[in-house]
């Protein structure tokens, strides 16, 4: 039986840090890897700020269809999983 998604991560979390993507592609990397998650799987999102102006676009982009919920607030340390509903 051939399967037409497979998980690659056998909990279906997905790391993604944002640190090592260059600012100026930072965005575009974060939808393309929001683009390709299925619905119950999700991206672990790492960075060194809060990016609140990233999750106001995520929210005018995909609505209710993406969960947000913060693992880690710390600063420095920001941590949220971005969950496809």
């Amino acid at each position: 039986m051939s399967q037409a998604h497979t998980h690659l991560s056998p909990d279906a979390i997905y790391p993604f840090d944002a640190r090592g993507v260059a600012k100026r592609f930072r965005h575009a990397a974060i939808f393309g890897a929001l683009d390709s998650l299925q619905p119950g799987e999700t991206m672990r999102f790492a960075n060194d700020h809060d990016p609140l102006p990233l999750l106001s676009q995520i929210a005018q982009r995909y609505g209710d269809r993406i969960g947000v919920a913060y693992r880690q607030r710390e600063p420095g340390v920001i941590v949220i999983d971005f969950s496809v509903l």
